[in-house]
């Protein structure tokens, strides 16, 4: 079913018969030594989530039934493999960052049938490794397979097959370990949280495995938002399953570096855990990830960060994001050399993909799940003060100037909706978008980025005018001055940012959300005039061409019936601004559904907004050598734990 070579042939075992072997009747593994326990679906997890765990064949009647959440049993006349992202051995990672070279697959069994070990290579083709036949009757009989992690420095992951004949197998316990016992060290687990049902629903599954809670010290959770958590429904049932390890902490809303720094704050001066474990409040947990992050950070050559990957939470069986690095030139985020993003398993299994097995190098992880060891907290400092957004990114950055690398390790994840269905673009955010990554840039990139960030900015500022986006050119150009006030302020602006930055949206009508388009009168244009313009200009003239007479059109007169009625309704997916740019109104959906914005063209509002724009990018690319030079000066203080007490204990 998954390999080169058929089960237990000749040609399949002599291809490596130096670098793996299999016993039977093997002593128990102490906790320590486990590095990623086999896990099956949980009973309340959508069917989707299955494909994670198992690669079965698609007739019921030959699909495994699940027994626990570490038991399942094979039918007879099946084949089941354990190529799955939360059950295959990601070998490459632990080849390169970690002191192990060999792992050993060790499992219990009960019934008949048949054990295979495969291997895959950087490109993805397999290769069998080792199998033994297993007829134990009623009786349970342990295995180990060994496998040395000499061939694995680009890539491969390792799994094992289960097939039945005439009866059905079970296996149980199973989980990929080392000999050599690693030193135990437990984590602090935090959240902060503004979406406290969300919360507790992480906190109830975090709580319901005895061997997550045996490396948990504590759990704590920053709440900074109006609903408190101990007052949202299920909590008294996360309370009573975390125990006494559960600390709240409530706090004012210090955005996510608050919170996070909070506990990152918590976590070394309070606490004498090894590890600071960060997860997002809006996730669904596979818990096992706890146990392997801190088992890889326990496991490390040397102290690295540990991420977590991103699954889709609204659509289980995607992988969002496989690891993501920081552009210093662009000083922007993206996805890293060779990962893959939003790949579907439910479409094509870990074995028959090209694009999975190849290790990809990191140099950041988001915060959505998170690992520190101790030594990189107290070496590095606490968060940048900067409420959201650029805060994970420049973190990283700072760690691997100090000698700590990140790692996105596969395997351990969590399920997040994913940033494509947010309207972070546009909204709100955009002030912290657009001031934090001049934050970044000035702290971390080469002193000519500025004339990227300066280009940059003005063609996206055209763009969000064309677009009939008034305030979100308002609120960044309210980024840029506040980032050229200097860094003295950053601390006050924990509190004060988000509420100005309301104030200010509040003043336009395309920052206004309303049910539906059917709040308006009909569109007065036909649908069918904007088939012409949903083709993206690609054509270097074409774009010119496009802009130019979009920008023509903007400085005239909009129709006298554009302000009540919306030329178009027009779909989130085609809101672009050349489309935008041809109209006088309409009314554009957000991203996530709920709602929409109606958008009137502005003449007046566009030239002043575009000259402001103008004014304050040539006054950035003139300050930015000494704006750079103070950031980078500033920057101890920001970072340091005295500081970020000064913030915690204000009321």
């Amino acid at each position: 079913m998954a390999g080169d070579a058929a089960p237990g042939s000749a040609e399949g075992e002599s291809k490596v018969s130096d670098s793996a072997s299999v016993r039977t009747g093997q002593r128990p593994v102490a906790a320590e030594q486990v590095l990623q326990r086999i896990v099956l679906p949980r009973d309340e997890d959508p069917l989707d989530v299955r494909v994670l765990y198992l690669d079965e064949p698609q007739a019921l009647s030959t699909t495994a039934t699940v027994l626990s959440r570490r038991a399942v049993q094979v039918p007879a006349h099946s084949k089941v493999s354990f190529a799955s992202y939360f059950n295959a051995f990601p070998a490459s990672y632990w080849k390169r960052w970690t002191e192990v070279d060999e792992v050993v697959l060790r499992m219990t069994v009960r019934g008949a049938g048949r054990i295979d070990v495969y291997r895959s290579k950087p490109n993805g083709d397999s290769v069998h490794l080792q199998g033994t036949p297993v007829a134990s009757g009623d009786s349970w009989t342990s295995l180990e397979f060994r496998v040395a992690l000499r061939p694995f420095e680009d890539g491969g992951w390792i799994w094992f097959d289960v097939f039945t004949n005439d009866s059905a197998l079970e296996v149980d316990e199973a989980a990929w370990t080392t000999d050599v016992p690693l030193p135990r060290q437990q984590v602090v687990v935090g959240t902060t949280t503004m979406r406290p049902h969300d919360c507790v629903i992480a906190l109830q599954t975090l709580g319901e495995d005895q061997q997550v809670l045996d490396v948990v010290e504590r759990v704590i959770v920053a709440d900074q938002g109006a609903q408190k958590i101990r007052d949202t429904e299920g909590f008294d049932e996360a309370a009573r399953r975390l125990g006494d390890k559960l600390q709240v902490i409530e706090q004012a809303n210090l955005g996510g570096s608050g919170g996070f720094g909070r506990i990152m704050y918590e976590g070394v001066h309070n606490s004498d855990a090894a590890q600071v474990l960060l997860l997002d409040d809006d996730i669904a947990l596979e818990p096992d990830s706890v146990l392997r992050a801190n088992a890889f950070a326990r496991a490390a050559a040397q102290p690295v960060i540990v991420g977590g990957h991103m699954l889709n939470l609204q659509a289980r069986s995607r992988l969002h994001t496989m690891g993501e690095v920081v552009d210093l030139g662009a000083a922007v985020w993206r996805a890293a050399p060779g990962a893959v993003t939003d790949f579907d398993f439910a479409k094509t299994s870990l074995r028959k993909s090209t694009k999975l097995h190849q290790r990809i190098h990191s140099t950041y992880n988001g915060w959505w799940m998170c690992l520190f060891p101790r030594e990189v907290i107290e070496t590095t400092g606490l968060p940048l003060p900067l409420f959201i957004k650029h805060d994970d990114s420049e973190y990283s950055l700072r760690a691997a100037e100090h000698g700590f690398p990140t790692v996105s390790l596969p395997g351990a994840a969590i399920w997040h909706m994913p940033w494509t269905d947010k309207n972070d673009a546009t909204d709100w955010t955009a002030y912290f978008h657009t001031r934090n990554r001049l934050i970044l840039a000035a702290l971390h990139s080469p002193e000519s980025v500025s004339t990227n960030i300066v280009k940059q900015g003005v063609k996206l500022t055209l763009r969000h005018l064309l677009s009939m986006e008034y305030s979100t050119v308002a609120v960044q150009l309210r980024a840029l001055e506040d980032f050229m006030s200097g860094p003295e302020g950053l601390f006050d602006s924990l509190r004060t940012a988000l509420p100005e930055v309301r104030e200010l949206r509040a003043h336009y009508e395309d920052a206004q959300t309303l049910p539906s388009a059917r709040e308006f009168p009909p569109p007065t244009a036909d649908p069918i005039m904007a088939e012409g313009l949903l083709q993206p200009p690609v054509n270097p003239a074409v774009i010119a061409a496009r802009a130019s007479k979009a920008l023509l059109h903007n400085l005239k007169d909009p129709a006298a019936d554009a302000s009540r009625r919306p030329q178009l309704n027009v779909p989130a997916a085609s809101a672009r601004w050349f489309l935008l740019g041809s109209l006088d109104s309409a009314t554009v959906s957000h991203p996530d559904g709920s709602g929409v914005a109606f958008r009137r063209r502005d003449p007046e509002e566009f030239r002043r907004l575009g000259l402001q724009a103008l004014a304050t990018y040539r006054k950035l690319a003139k300050e930015w050598p000494k704006l750079r030079e103070a950031y980078r000066a500033a920057l101890p203080e920001l970072t340091s734990p005295e500081s970020w007490k000064q913030v915690f204990d204000q009321k």
